[in-house]
């Protein structure tokens, strides 16, 4: 078989909507119960500012050093201890006030990255800022948790594969379209004379199957709820139908991009917020009518957060910022301490909580797993659950 043969058969067997690397091993296996708790991820790339999210409105130096970008009382909602959600996050604040979200105040890491790219796989991989690790610390945690292959074990839905969920093995898909997964075996090849394309079987079988659960997950999902149309609207949407239809995944992961906001920062992020608070918001009132918000964690973060202060209309790569956690029976409570204007290092918020601790704590908490077993050491972060 030559290269463009093999390449046709390999885009007919994925109807162009998956990743292939990740079935390589994925000829046989079950699809056990792997428990009822399941971990959402909802990454916002580019760099989400965090001190015009959740706002430290009352902070003198806060209106000192952003004077073209700032918000005032009026601007943010949801008002406590000198902090307040960006106006535009009316569904997060009225998740927080129904006690199903938490905030994180401050997360980063020691010796910040400021490089996108870079700083995103130190969060996907849980490596020290001078260390690089080639699994994700979620596929590294599937690869210890999964006895047989599970394809579906994890589900990224989005347009690119997520470092967080590259383990050993390949159990997590990455899903572009939930309604054009859909497989078809027939090629014009005759495969039965190959024996060294065993591999190419090994693809074919993996995607038939795991297209095969995802089609029953949505089929027993039944009738869908009403979403936004954006694109996070509707892979929050496709999440929640696989959630519903009981497809036994124990981590799903997105992404939303367009918060690297150089300049014309007050309108753009305000978009952006709205399109991440009407989704998030959809998919809360969604599982939680289900009755499946106290299963499902969904933790909402960015690679880093921005600098204190504004760089004409926008602001520049920051450190740490806020993680907002909903759901999962969390204590609905703010953790941390408000944001530091007066003791900064280089211009860039200090982090109060490392980002693994709180790794640790959805592992420990929710999922019943001793984080150590895939190198994250840090201790625990209480409070949160």
């Amino acid at each position: 078989m030559n290269r463009r043969n093999f390449m046709t058969f390999t885009a007919t067997a994925s109807s162009g909507a998956m990743m292939l690397p990740n079935f390589l091993k994925a000829a046989a296996h079950k699809y056990a119960s792997m428990g009822e708790q399941s971990l959402v991820f909802l990454q916002l790339d580019g760099g989400n500012d965090g001190l015009n999210t959740y706002v430290p409105f009352e902070d003198p130096l806060y209106q000192e050093y952003r004077p073209t970008i700032k918000l005032s009382a009026d601007d943010v909602i949801n008002k406590n201890k000198g902090m307040g959600f960006h106006q535009a996050l009316k569904g997060l604040a009225a998740i927080q006030q129904a006690g199903d979200l938490t905030v994180l105040q401050n997360v980063g890491y020691p010796e910040p990255v400021k490089s996108h790219f870079r700083s995103q796989e130190i969060w996907q991989t849980c490596s020290k800022s001078n260390e690089y690790l080639r699994n994700g610390w979620l596929g590294r945690y599937l690869d210890v948790q999964c006895d047989d292959i599970i394809p579906t074990a994890g589900m990224n839905v989005d347009r690119i594969d997520n470092l967080a969920l590259k383990g050993s093995e390949p159990n997590s898909i990455t899903v572009r379209d939930v309604n054009r997964f859909k497989t078809n075996l027939q090629t014009e090849m005759d495969l039965s004379g190959h024996p060294s394309l065993d591999f190419v079987r090994t693809i074919a079988a993996g995607t038939q199957d795991g297209s095969k659960e995802i089609q029953k997950a949505l089929k027993k999902a039944g009738q869908e709820y009403g979403y936004p149309k954006s694109a996070l609207g509707v892979q929050l949407k496709w999440i929640a139908q696989l959630i519903k239809g009981e497809l036994n995944s124990k981590v799903y992961y997105t992404s939303l991009g367009g918060f690297d906001t150089h300049n014309n920062q007050l309108g753009t992020h305000a978009r952006k917020l709205t399109e991440v608070n009407d989704a998030v918001f959809s998919f809360y009132k969604n599982l939680k009518s289900a009755g499946l918000m106290e299963r499902i964690t969904l933790v909402i973060f960015s690679e880093f957060g921005r600098r204190v202060k504004n760089n004409g209309s926008g602001t520049d790569h920051g450190t740490a910022a806020p993680v907002f956690i909903i759901g999962g029976k969390n204590r609905g409570r703010v953790l941390g301490k408000n944001p530091d204007l007066a003791n900064l290092s280089d211009g860039d918020l200090i982090h109060d909580i490392d980002f693994r601790s709180v790794y640790a704590s959805l592992l420990k908490n929710k999922l019943d797993f001793d984080p150590s077993l895939i190198g994250i050491n840090n201790s625990v972060y209480s409070g949160i659950f």
